[in-house]
């Protein structure tokens, strides 16, 4: 699954490249993806056909049109991915206290979800609310809403090796079972995760 098992990257999950870089706090991530996306495509930064969807999704145009792409950025990381025929997104978390979990999770998660992590002790359910929050970050990039979609309009769950799945979802999102879900640790303080469909 992985093209590399040390932190950094560069990681493969199918048909998507993800690059880790240093980022400077503060500012976009768009200008640092753009010189990377550039460098691996063999063209110049500031003639990428990359643009923004409505939304704000960004997309590559022209003769890049078949790739998608995505970034995220948070606490001096960014990571960014790349691939061939597919719809992506890619979100990066820190992991850190949330002193409000079990409100967050009682109000924005799924019902399925809600009664699964609240049955957890409470650093088994620390350990899941990141890698679902992560999760269903990247599956509503690659949407193009972000979270403003509704976090309870989709649930994962833990398939019996604990990887998480998407169980269902709302039919903006098409079939479940269409959405390619890879998690990993982009950093020993920070949850990582992919989400892609293919176009």
């Amino acid at each position: 699954m992985s093209t590399d098992s040390g932190l950094g990257g560069p990681w493969r999950f199918g048909p998507v490249t993800v690059w880790c870089l240093p980022h400077v706090n503060g500012t976009r991530g768009e200008p640092q993806a753009r010189v990377l996306l550039a460098g691996q495509l063999g063209t110049d930064p500031d003639t990428l056909p990359l643009q923004r969807d409505p939304r704000g999704r960004p997309e590559l145009h022209a003769a890049f049109a078949h790739l998608g792409t995505g970034w995220s950025h948070s606490h001096g990381r960014l990571l960014v991915a790349l691939g061939e025929g597919v719809r992506l997104g890619v979100d990066l978390e820190p992991l850190r206290p949330r002193p409000r979990m079990r409100e967050i999770i009682e109000r924005f998660f799924h019902p399925g979800e809600v009664d699964w992590l609240l049955g957890l002790d409470e650093d088994a359910r620390q350990g899941w609310f990141f890698r679902v929050w992560c999760a269903k970050e990247a599956i509503l990039k690659a949407q193009g809403q972000g979270i403003s979609f509704g976090l309870h309009r989709l649930q994962l769950a833990p398939a019996p090796d604990a990887a998480l799945h998407l169980a269902w979802c709302a039919p903006e999102l098409g079939d479940a079972a269409r959405w390619h879900l890879h998690e990993w640790a982009a950093a020993d303080d920070f949850r990582a995760a992919l989400a892609w469909h293919a176009v």
